[in-house]
């Protein structure tokens, strides 16, 4: 069974967050990434593969020519599969355990490289500012290496969670204190922010304490860290 041009206007319009919302359906691609997907709890609505006989258990199979995969992928060298999941619904936010909450990240690679780093050191859940990038957009899903699938990521107003919850709250500035010198507890909230700007003004207000990564280069001209690669070093330093 060939693609049909009903199936990749489906496909195409998915890469948009407007027609992702409207279908309730995001894109995955590549066997490793389709694959935590397939043994998650979310849904398979179609999968187009070039070999079916790798996906022989599932049902909803359309096997397709590598040239038509090419018109389908979003990746430069298309790798064997691509599948739509359900979008599942909102998800409930746990005021327990080590949340990080991210304030208006626009990169989708340093959203994607976050959930997965959530997922290495077992932060169950992300809480996202309203404005950060759809956790569904295609290169989000691909830069998460699959760690979407175990990940909660939940989009609200931050500043109206943050006002709920009792636990201490940790923002990751330039000038808070050395994290290699605080005692971190095991249930916080972390807030990281804007790639350019860092955290609003409004959320830094509601923050409780405040943290950084020292630079210890001769020079000390190193503007600032990737917000991913902060996030990784703050993460390691909670779970230390």
């Amino acid at each position: 069974m060939s693609l049909s041009k009903n199936q990749l206007k489906l496909i195409t319009s998915l890469k948009q967050k407007k027609y992702r919302t409207n279908n309730n359906l995001f894109i995955a691609e590549g066997t490793k990434v389709v694959g935590e997907f397939l043994n998650s709890n979310f849904k398979l609505e179609q999968l187009y593969c070039v070999n079916q006989s790798f996906y022989k258990n599932y049902d909803k199979i359309t096997e397709v020519s590598v040239a038509e995969l090419k018109k389908i992928s979003s990746l430069k060298a298309p790798n064997n599969v691509v599948a739509l999941f359900k979008i599942p619904e909102d998800k409930f936010i746990e005021n327990t355990g080590l949340t990080v909450v991210l304030d208006e990240i626009n990169d989708p690679g340093n959203l994607g490289t976050i959930i997965r780093l959530c997922d290495w050191f077992g932060v169950r859940q992300l809480v996202c500012s309203i404005n950060t990038v759809d956790c569904y957009n295609a290169k989000v899903v691909q830069a998460s290496m699959g760690s979407l699938a175990r990940v909660s990521v939940v989009y609200t107003n931050i500043e109206k969670y943050l006002q709920t919850t009792n636990m201490p709250k940790y923002a990751a500035l330039m000038n808070g204190e050395n994290v290699y010198k605080t005692t971190l507890p095991k249930n916080a909230i972390l807030v990281m922010g804007n790639e350019a700007n860092g955290i609003s003004e409004p959320v830094l207000k509601l923050l409780t304490k405040s943290i950084s990564i020292p630079r210890f280069g001769d020079l000390q001209q190193t503007e600032s860290l990737n917000v991913a690669t902060a996030t990784a070093i703050l993460l390691s330093e909670f779970r230390r």
